[in-house]
């Protein structure tokens, strides 16, 4: 029904917006030179932020646009990761069989990123989401996937992303050696209130929009309330076209706002 309202060509403010359409932030574009360079590199990258704020869209869009002829892309989002699992899930997602015993999946791990990497010529890059989750063991073993020779570079480039608090578990003396082989890090923070109307404005535009449906005070009443979180805006202003199509409204106001978030609360 929103489409139809609206004139739209599909509905704005989902996640499963193309990359094409994601909204350039500043920190988006930052965060993105940011890892090309790590994954240049091989290095190993640290991206934080706060829920909602665009931490796996950013990692979608990165895998999006590496030549995949150079890069295999391995992601894994697992809370009750351990090494054993981590090297299984890597290996089938490289299309090589791990065996049972975290030993065996440790071996085949080694010599299957090195034939990647030396023998084709192809990086794998790998993104563990979720870091905050993580056992301590399951994070100090990153120390052994990324040093595979002494005083040499990875043949790898491996990405941890996770909430704020995983920064401040990585300076606990049990995890203090794997922090100071972090090359990259990057927090994510929210949108500011002229990113935030922008973002609004171009989710809109994607969507087939013609003009902004949002008056100022309803942008700024949006921020107010979502800290600029993308996640929490696209929830908030999707229940505001809603709201607006059962009003038959066609602009969507700071009265709007106020009364759809009361209802979420």
């Amino acid at each position: 029904m929103i489409k139809e309202f609206f004139g739209f060509s599909h509905v704005p403010f989902t996640k499963e917006i193309a990359t094409d359409f994601i909204f350039p932030s500043e920190q988006h574009q930052e965060l993105t030179a940011r890892l090309r360079y790590a994954i240049e590199n091989r290095y190993l990258s640290l991206v934080t932020g706060e829920i909602g704020a665009g931490k796996s869209t950013a990692i979608r869009a990165l895998c999006k646009s590496l030549d995949p002829s150079k890069y295999r892309f391995v992601y894994l989002s697992e809370s009750r990761l351990s090494p054993r699992i981590f090297y299984q899930e890597v290996l089938y997602q490289l299309d090589t069989e791990p065996g049972f015993l975290q030993a065996t999946a440790k071996r085949r791990f080694v010599e299957t990123i090195r034939d990647f990497y030396d023998k084709h010529h192809v990086l794998p890059v790998i993104v563990v989401d979720e870091g905050q989750e993580l056992s301590t063991a399951m994070i100090n073993e990153f120390r052994f996937v990324i040093n595979f020779d002494v005083d040499s570079r990875s043949p790898l480039a491996l990405i941890l992303t996770g909430q704020p608090e995983l920064r401040d578990r990585l300076k606990l003396r049990a995890l203090r050696a794997i922090d100071q082989r972090i090359n990259v890090r990057f927090h994510l923070n929210g949108l500011s209130e002229e990113e935030t109307k922008k973002y609004i404005f171009h989710a809109l535009q994607k969507a087939g929009g013609t003009h902004m449906f949002f008056s100022d005070d309803a942008v700024k009443a949006l921020y107010v309330h979502s800290n600029g979180i993308p996640r929490l805006i696209n929830a908030i202003c999707t229940d505001c076209l809603v709201d607006a199509v059962t009003r038959q409204q066609h602009t969507i106001d700071a009265t709007t706002v106020a009364r759809v978030i009361a209802e979420r609360q």
